[in-house]
């Protein structure tokens, strides 16, 4: 079964400081026929994706975001919060841990990408970013998309044979109507199992009567 367009389309979280970086970004993905959401900070990005910045006031249940991200792109210089910080952050939630996170950079420093890459960055691009260098990430988005799709299927697996249940549960019970045909079966039965036995016996005392043995016995002294 092939999937619907609106379930292949990805959303992407773009977090830069620089507003003309944030435009460029926007528009590469947009190209790539994604849904793209921008910020210019790592708290700003967090208060979106629903965590708790340790310098924000704490974030309600009700407020956290339901969309859902399939990548997030940081750059790593911002004030306050490093690109790598956010990456930190995201990967020490349990929530969001499997959402695909990039760092892109103006510095190619490799002690720099070697850390943002073992903290769990899937790809460390240096700007200008390119459209090439967005199509790479396309891989890394399906993954979340097929599975959101597997979590579906599999919640969709554990309702429908509760459904099944509760129809089952309300169909008319025909157990006593079962009982009363079987006790009636045995009855039958077990009257003709009677009947039989009496015609043997009656077979047998005809056999075995007077007359007939008194038969037998004059014949044998008329000898």
């Amino acid at each position: 079964m092939g999937m619907a367009a609106a379930d292949l389309q990805f959303h992407v979280l773009a977090v830069d400081d620089s507003l003309i970086d944030r435009k460029l970004i926007e528009r590469l993905f947009r190209i790539s026929s994604c849904q793209v959401t921008t910020v210019d900070s790592g708290s700003k990005a967090l208060e979106f994706l629903g965590l708790q910045d340790q310098n924000q006031p704490c974030v309600s249940p009700s407020n956290q975001q339901e969309v859902e991200v399939n990548l997030i792109i940081t750059d790593y210089c911002m004030p306050g919060m490093t690109g790598y910080d956010l990456l930190k952050k995201i990967k020490e939630s349990s929530s969001l841990r499997n959402i695909p996170v990039v760092i892109m950079s103006s510095e190619n420093v490799p002690s720099r990408i070697s850390r943002c890459l073992e903290e769990g960055a899937e790809e460390f691009f240096l700007k200008p970013v390119r459209l090439s260098d967005v199509n790479k990430l396309r891989p890394h988005m399906m993954k979340t998309k097929c599975k959101s799709l597997s979590q579906q299927e599999a919640e969709k697996m554990v309702t429908e044979p509760k459904q099944e249940s509760i129809e089952i549960a309300n169909v008319p019970s025909q157990a006593p109507q079962t009982q009363s045909e079987t006790v009636q079966q045995q009855q039958k039965s077990q009257a003709n199992n009677n009947n039989n036995n009496n015609n043997k016996r009656k077979a047998m005392e005809e056999n075995l009567s007077p007359d007939r043995t008194r038969q037998r016995y004059s014949s044998l002294t008329a000898v």
